[in-house]
């Protein structure tokens, strides 16, 4: 059992998704690699796990993503170790974290590689959280509008009692969706490997989480205070881009 003092110093980004939303930008660079203010979206993250205290980072890429690890380099010049881990098939989220289970040995956080947070605190506040409340993994949820873009979980006090992915605007449980930001503890890759396909013929982190809660694993929740943008969509881009020069334009005449 990990102490309330433990330091998580590993963090994964998965960001082998093809972006096909964002066609044509992305038929030329990557989607992590698309701007928000004067840095790629992935830096926004990179720069929220070294403020988190996370030393050590993989990167879950595709064959055709040379980008990324151009454009990110070692890691030297943000303060941490990049490996880079190819993903050949892109066969959903939860396969893509179990890409890089040789590369982790402890606690670490998951962030997707294509959403925008403020302020960056957030995933610290989640560490602190998973690890002060000895979880096995804790998913970072806010109230979100729309259910079908979402895992969506039902609560229970600050348990995660289920969860499901993208459910219909219907059969939603609450209105609490993943924000795709998370603290695993190694199980998780056990959980993985037991998850059979699910939306879209897909291995679903969502559907691994719910394997652990069927297990009987203290699933946890923490609640994300800020802005969250999924940089899904070039509308999304560009809300991603205003929020930030608003932001600083704020910053810079305080």
């Amino acid at each position: 059992m990990e102490s309330p003092e433990m330091k998580v110093t590993q963090g994964l980004i998965p960001a082998a998704g093809k972006g096909s939303r964002l066609g044509p930008f992305t038929y030329a660079i990557p989607k992590e690699l698309l701007p928000v203010g004067e840095k790629a979206v992935i830096e926004h993250v990179v720069e929220a796990m070294t403020s988190a205290g996370i030393e050590e980072i993989t990167v879950i890429v595709s064959p055709h993503k040379h980008g990324l690890s151009d454009y990110l380099g070692s890691g030297k010049r943000f303060g941490v170790h990049f490996n880079y881990v190819v993903q050949d098939e892109q066969r959903g989220l939860a396969d893509a974290v179990l890409a890089g289970e040789h590369t982790i040995d402890g606690t670490f956080a998951v962030v997707l590689g294509d959403n925008y947070f403020e302020p960056k605190i957030f995933l610290k506040d989640i560490i602190t959280f998973h690890c002060s409340e000895h979880a096995v993994t804790t998913v970072g949820v806010a109230e979100v509008h729309d259910v079908t873009r979402h895992g969506i979980i039902t609560p229970e006090g600050n348990r995660v009692a289920d969860i499901h992915e993208k459910p219909g605007a219907n059969e939603a449980a609450s209105n609490l969706g993943a924000l795709g930001a998370y603290v695993f503890d190694t199980s998780i890759f056990s959980a993985i490997r037991a998850t059979k396909p699910g939306l879209k013929g897909e291995y679903q982190l969502t559907d691994s989480i719910r394997v652990q809660i069927q297990e009987g694993r203290r699933v946890l929740f923490k609640k994300i205070d800020g802005i969250h943008i999924d940089v899904g969509t070039p509308v999304d881009l560009m809300r991603a881009n205003e929020r930030y020069l608003r932001d600083n334009r704020m910053s810079d005449t305080e």
